[in-house]
């Protein structure tokens, strides 16, 4: 029977496929519970390494709770495999250990084994101890038991203790305190192993809590240097310095220099290596506090190396600190600082940047880079001229070598490229063509970089776009040779140049090169790749007719629907790409054919949805895309009434006497307001949006605001031309083209808002509303909005990032539609609880700094008769934020519901970012409270009732007396 209980646990825990029925918390807490009461070691074994994955899919406060109490049980029973089992599985849901409510309890039954005489239970003991340092930092008992521990006679045991008195000085600054004079007795006794030294040595780097102790701790680690050179006691002595220094940050300047001393005076290898990897430790942590001096004998040191290994971790550290603002400390004005200049970068352009070892020129080639960016002075040239040389001589070395390292040093310094050439665009004519040459005889890995490379820089300065368009439609002649993954890889790469190159529509001669290609070599998945990305530079013509060649070749029934939707969208904006200026009737045919399209493609995107991927943000962003193209037709429409319902004659009379300047447009005044009140609509949709996508990349969320922007131009154009021309203002919309931009489709929309506001700015001195002049205003900035080809980024086909919060509420119903009572003269404590879940990649973008959650309540039905409540007391309409530690947040909402009836209370949550901006992620609860009457109140209606009754009875019989 327990065997069953461990094959259905496991059953349990695997991963579901989709309509695949999951077993509730409970319920596989049981399961995995029956494993732990067997009587075979092994399925205990197996039961117990099964929680961290139970955890991870339930990771709420109650079943944790419940499971390592279980575990703590094990724990106090088991042998000592199994409490080894528990402690790895203690070790690895450290996150979730703060969500145990009963800590003494779970305490109490883990540390009844440090009593044992056995010395490896009482270890593996105090490493739980350890474990758990973050929950019990201040436990008396566990401090006693450690330092009793570490006087130990058996070494596993002192181990342990030294593991937990690490752990626990980490957590507790009076545990520190108290353990300090102890460790280092220890430490300086004569008759302390060295071995148990060096093991000693590493809990001085948690000594940082006040000032007194980490001065004490440093002092012993200086004399420690000083006293023991062997290597391994320097490495770790030195290692804990930085350590020490780093986390209390006022040593740092006197570690720099220790560091540096022992680099340039130490012979030994490792001590070398130590002291490097510790100055990029604090080169990242603090080179604002890196002097003159520090750099200057780091970059003698590097020069002088004969290790190339060594040089190369120092020029890593080199490059670190140029990237920051240590290299204008180096730079600033003092003595020989400009000879001291010149001198760097020529050494640097000859040893470095020239040297055997790829990965030593890839970081002097960097640094040398970082150096002509942060120098504004005029005499730049030959720093621009060795940073070039340097770049070329490395680029045509490694483009031939298809070896890991080789591709490494190529990304590093085409990256290196990339950020010199957007701070110097004036070199950017000589590298394209160099790259241009080099993809001729570069192997297949270096063309795909070289190719994002150019993709990058053509992005960048788009006017050097249709200069290598020639090479790149012959290179594309000569790519595709093979099948292999590094062909596909460069035909999808050698498409986005082209596309990013051509940013008009592409010729046919250039079409029938890259599909001749993908028809001889490519595969499917190299297609959709290619397709993808000229939906994205708005290639659509080409994208549709890939995404046409690739309906059948799918083998599942959403894929088809998802390809088809992709080719009506695609199709939808060929049909807007070919709009002439003036041509008002071909525009509204243009947008009734695109409307016809869309409609196909919703209707099959969401076909291709499905539970575990629902397509939300894709159907949102198409069906804004189809109400503004509704909008913009309407707007032509409305435009085009002038002609048909110009104003009456008397309209000048009836704006005077009626008080409304409006009436003097005629009909066409209430259509505009109309008209603008949808744009404006339509732009709050697009915020919504922005706002409800937190995990898109920033390419995809300037493509949402763009279109929110050129909704509210129209909105504001309608309003300055028509409605209100004397008090609308064009300084709010002036700074729309100050923002760089970033892509092509970004460029080309900046440019149509600004060309847009410069003729309504122009307009509206010249000519009152409304003439043929405003009416033609209009339709020319519609027809200039569409003209521009719709960008479908990233986020429209991959996510990268994947972000969600799971809620539970307490108390919870029975049954999810059973209400939870109370009394209406009590007040509801709805605890909320949240965990946030992560994908592969979190924080990719943007992280999770704090949860809002607001809560409120709505009375649904209320039965007998109505009560005169004031109406702040119908609903209730609270707000917090909380900050998740570990992914978890938990926070109490106090709610009224005074009025007898069932009430809907909702509990929204929300995702702050780290730069205090607010997204509306979702999810949203709803759960239902009915309040029902207390029986005090009760019994004294009801006694109430009875005394009118009885009072009415009686006076009718005095009245029947008289009569």
């Amino acid at each position: 029977r327990a065997s069953n209980g461990a094959i259905v646990s496991r059953s349990f825990l695997s991963e579901t496929g989709y309509g695949e029925q999951e077993l509730d918390a409970n319920s596989a807490l049981m399961e995995l519970d029956k494993g732990l009461r067997s009587g075979k070691i092994g399925e205990q074994c197996e039961a117990v390494v099964l929680f961290p994955k139970l955890f991870q899919k339930y990771p709420f406060p109650i079943l944790i709770n419940s499971a390592f109490l279980k575990l703590a049980d094990i724990f106090r029973l088991g042998n000592n495999f199994l409490r080894l089992c528990v402690l790895k599985v203690t070790q690895q849901s450290e996150k979730h250990l703060e969500k145990i409510l009963n800590v003494d309890e779970f305490v109490k039954r883990v540390f009844s084994v440090i009593h044992s005489n056995d010395p490896v239970a009482r270890a593996i003991t105090l490493r739980m101890l350890g474990s758990l340092a973050s929950i019990i930092p201040e436990r008396k008992n566990a401090h006693h038991s450690i330092r009793q521990s570490l006087d130990s006679h058996d070494n596993v045991e002192v181990e342990a203790a030294i593991f937990a008195a690490a752990s626990f000085c980490a957590q507790s600054k009076d545990f520190a305190a108290g353990i300090c004079n102890k460790i280092s007795e220890m430490i300086q006794e004569l008759d302390t192993p060295v071995e148990l030294k060096l093991k000693l040595i590493p809990v001085l780097q948690h000594m940082h809590h006040n000032a007194a102790l980490a001065s004490s701790s440093r002092e012993l680690l200086q004399e420690l240097v000083s006293s023991y050179p062997s290597t391994p006691m320097v490495i770790v002595t030195l290692h804990t310095f930085s350590q020490l220094a780093a986390s209390s940050l006022i040593d740092i300047p006197k570690q720099i220099q220790l560091l540096l001393q022992y680099l340039r005076e130490d012979p030994r290898k490792a001590v070398k290596r130590l002291a490097v990897q510790d100055l990029k430790l604090l080169a990242v942590k603090a080179p604002h506090l890196w002097t003159q001096d520090n750099t200057q004998t780091l970059c003698e040191c590097a020069l002088a190396s004969p290790y190339n290994s060594l040089k190369q971790s120092m020029l890593s550290v080199l490059s670190t600190l140029s990237a920051t603002i240590t290299i204008s400390h180096y730079f600033s004005p003092g003595a020989g600082t400009k000879l001291n200049k010149f001198k760097l970068s020529s050494i640097l352009a000859q040893d470095c940047c020239y040297h055997s070892n790829l990965s030593v020129a890839a970081h002097g080639a960097k640094i040398l880079v970082n150096i002509t960016i942060s120098c504004s002075e005029k005499d730049v040239k030959q720093l621009e001229q060795d940073a070039v040389v340097a770049l070329e001589s490395l680029l045509m070395l490694c483009s031939q070598d298809d070896s890991v390292m080789s591709q490494a040093t190529l990304k590093t310094a085409l990256t290196s490229l990339v950020k010199l050439l957007k701070s110097r665009p004036h070199l950017s004519q000589s590298s394209v063509d160099f790259l241009l040459c080099q993809l001729r005889s570069a192997c297949d890995p270096a063309r795909v970089l070289m190719c994002h490379t150019l993709a990058a820089i053509a992005t960048h300065l788009p006017v050097l776009g249709e200069g290598m368009l020639g090479d790149l439609v012959e290179l594309y002649h000569i790519a595709g040779q093979s099948t292999s993954d590094k062909q596909q890889e460069l035909l999808v790469s050698l498409a986005t140049v082209v596309f990013v190159a051509s940013p008009s529509r592409l010729s046919p001669e250039v079409k029938a090169v890259i599909q001749q290609q993908l028809e001889n070599v490519a595969d499917g998945w190299t297609v959709y790749c290619i397709a993808r990305q000229a939906s994205r530079m708005g290639c659509h013509e080409f994208s549709s007719e890939l995404y046409q060649s690739l309906r059948t070749r799918v083998a599942s029934e959403h894929f088809y629907f998802w390809l088809n939707s992709l080719k009506e969208f695609s199709q939808a904006e060929k049909c807007l790409a070919g709009l002439a200026d003036g041509d008002y009737s071909g525009a509204m045919s243009a947008i009734a054919e695109a409307l016809k399209y869309y409609q196909k493609g919703v209707a099959s995107l969401t076909a291709a949805s499905t539970p575990l991927s629902p397509l939300t943000f894709q159907c949102e962003f198409v069906k804004l895309r189809i109400d503004t193209l509704q909008a913009l037709g309407q707007l032509i429409c409305t435009c085009n009434s002038l002609k048909t319902s110009p104003p009456p004659a008397i309209a000048t009379t009836i704006a005077l006497s009626s008080g409304n300047e409006l009436q003097r447009c005629g009909r066409i005044s209430m259509q505009m307001k109309v008209s603008m009140d949808d744009f404006r609509s339509l732009a709050a949709r697009y915020a919504d949006l922005y706002q409800s996508s937190f995990d898109a990349d920033p390419a995809t969320l300037r493509n949402v605001e763009l279109q929110q922007q050129s909704c509210l131009l129209v909105s504001h154009v309608i309003e300055a031309l028509i409605l209100d021309p004397h008090t609308a203002s064009f300084q709010d919309y002036g700074g729309l083209g100050m923002a760089q931009a970033e892509s092509e489709y970004d460029r080309q929309m900046m440019s149509v808002f600004n060309h847009v506001l410069e003729e309504v700015e122009s307009l509206s001195r010249k000519h009152p509303p409304v003439s043929y002049f405003h009416t033609g205003c209009f339709c020319d900035a519609v027809i200039a909005l569409l003209k521009v080809p719709l960008s479908f980024q990233r986020y429209f086909f991959q996510k990268l990032q994947s972000t969600s919060i799971k809620l539970a509420l307490s108390p919870s119903p029975r049954t999810p539609n059973e209400p939870i009572t109370v009394q209406n003269n009590q007040q509801l404590t709805l605890k909320v609880e949240g965990v946030v879940q992560h994908g592969s990649t979190p924080g990719l973008f943007r992280k999770v700094q704090a949860v809002g959650l607001n809560v409120s309540s709505v009375l649904q039905s209320k039965p007998g008769p109505e009560f005169k409540i004031p109406l702040d007391s119908k609903t209730n309409e609270i707000e917090q934020r909380v900050e998740p530690h570990n992914d978890y947040f938990s926070t109490q909402f106090l709610l009224n519901f005074s009025i007898l009836g069932t009430h809907v209370v909702t509990v929204e949550a929300s995702v702050v970012d780290d730069s205090g901006r607010e997204w509306k992620t979702g999810p949203k609860s709803v759960m239902f409270v009915k309040s029902l009457e207390d029986p005090y109140s009760q019994q004294l209606r009801h006694q109430q009732s009875q005394q009118s009754v009885s009072q009415a009875t009686a006076q009718r019989s005095i009245c029947a007396r008289f009569q």
